[in-house]
């Protein structure tokens, strides 16, 4: 009866959002055909449109042209206006099979991705994901104990960033081409996820109709001209002799870290955090670029003092972990794991770590329990089979 209940309140509330409304979509749909999709809409009440036109109430942004998965044309200009002016409601696939109370919200979030995950995946470094975070780039869809968690569309754009960095543009450059690109257009907030980004090169390309649009609006981009000795010493002045600012340190110790100079981005945070109230979040920067510059001590301390600060702070636990692994003082390891799954046991990555540090120390009846929270937790087929085929004993340590 309850079912009954729930589906007569979805088909009364998506009545009254589509009834008399005019719908079109934008490139094509992941979930269905279009025809069945106007179909759904009929029952609604709502009218599903062949062009999108400036008279239209509602763009349907179909996800199965995110930007990784092919192009899409960019509204119109008049359509642009009219979102503008909220005449135009623009919402992606996922948000009308909501609507329709064909999806639950839950079910959208089928894989979520950890910072250390999403790295793995990409072939960056934590300390790039976190960067693209802090900038906006790609956003959490969820945070547990100061832990993100990111979905397949941030994925999306997450894999178009590392396309532009494995070209050899600077993560400084890519941001400023990607503000530049939602500048065109006072309806996109997010430009990697929005808008059809074309990766040519080092070029950040935008489609629009039949052509090819650059961050000025006519021009192609070329980040070779946009490359030059973008990274000033530490220690050079600037013509007025003005200190730099502890938040343009923390800016400048990004930009060495991007160039792989961690000793000086080191020397730029420190810097920074001698003029800025300690945080855990600052601890843990400093951390991982200690980390980075080969200083795994300095690290652990630093770690240890983020978790002071913040004891929930499970990725400084786990990344503590790890390296207090690197260093072979594994009881410490395992003690900073447990802590982490204590704290939030859906972490996947220290689950994952200590079930295989526990079977390389030949503890596998310890590791089994962690296993078996991986092979639900994994966030994809090939880390659920390794979980399943641990459990099963098949694969050795």
């Amino acid at each position: 009866m309850a079912d009954v209940v729930c589906t007569m309140t979805q088909q009364h509330d998506a009545a009254a959002t589509f009834s008399g409304r005019r719908v079109a979509f934008l490139g094509k749909l992941a979930g269905m055909s279009r025809k069945d999709a106007a179909a759904l809409l009929a029952v609604a009440g709502a009218k599903a449109v062949e062009r999108a036109t400036a008279d239209i109430d509602i763009l349907v942004i179909g996800e199965n042209d995110l930007p990784i998965f092919g192009e899409i044309d960019f509204p119109s200009r008049s359509i642009q206006r009219a979102a503008a002016d909220g005449r135009i409601e623009i919402m992606q696939e996922t948000t009308l099979w909501e609507r329709l109370g064909l999806l639950e919200t839950q079910q959208r979030i089928q894989r979520l991705y950890t910072p250390a995950m999403l790295a793995d995946l990409l072939g960056v470094s934590k300390a790039i994901i976190r960067r693209w975070h802090r900038r906006g780039l790609i956003r959490p869809v969820r945070e547990v104990r100061k832990l993100p968690y990111y979905d397949i569309r941030e994925v999306a754009a997450a894999q178009k960033l590392a396309q532009l960095l494995a070209s050899g543009a600077s993560a400084d450059h890519i941001e400023k081409q990607l503000a530049a690109l939602q500048s065109l257009s006072s309806c996109v907030d997010r430009p990697l996820e929005q808008l059809s980004i074309i990766v040519e090169g080092r070029n950040v390309l935008l489609r629009q109709g039949e052509g090819l649009v650059e961050p000025g609006g006519q021009m192609r981009i070329d980040f070779e001209k946009l490359e030059p000795d973008w990274l000033p010493e530490l220690t050079e002045s600037t013509p007025s002799k003005r200190r730099r600012s502890p938040e343009e340190l923390v800016d400048l110790a990004a930009e060495y870290e991007d160039a792989g100079q961690f000793d000086a981005a080191v020397e730029a945070l420190e810097a920074a955090a001698a003029d800025l109230a300690e945080s855990a979040e600052l601890y843990f920067q400093l951390a991982e670029l200690y980390y980075r510059s080969g200083k795994a001590e300095l690290a652990i301390e630093r770690y240890a003092a983020a978790i002071d600060l913040e004891p929930d702070f499970v990725e400084a636990r786990s990344n503590l972990a790890c390296t207090l692994v690197e260093l072979e003082k594994l009881d410490e390891a395992i003690a900073q794991f447990q802590a982490a799954i204590a704290i939030y046991p859906d972490y996947f990555d220290a689950q994952y770590h200590l079930a295989r540090l526990l079977d390389q120390m030949g503890r596998q009846q310890e590791a089994l329990p962690h296993w078996e929270a991986c092979r639900f937790l994994a966030p994809d087929d090939a880390l659920q089979d390794e979980a399943a085929e641990r459990l099963a004993g098949s694969v050795d340590p």
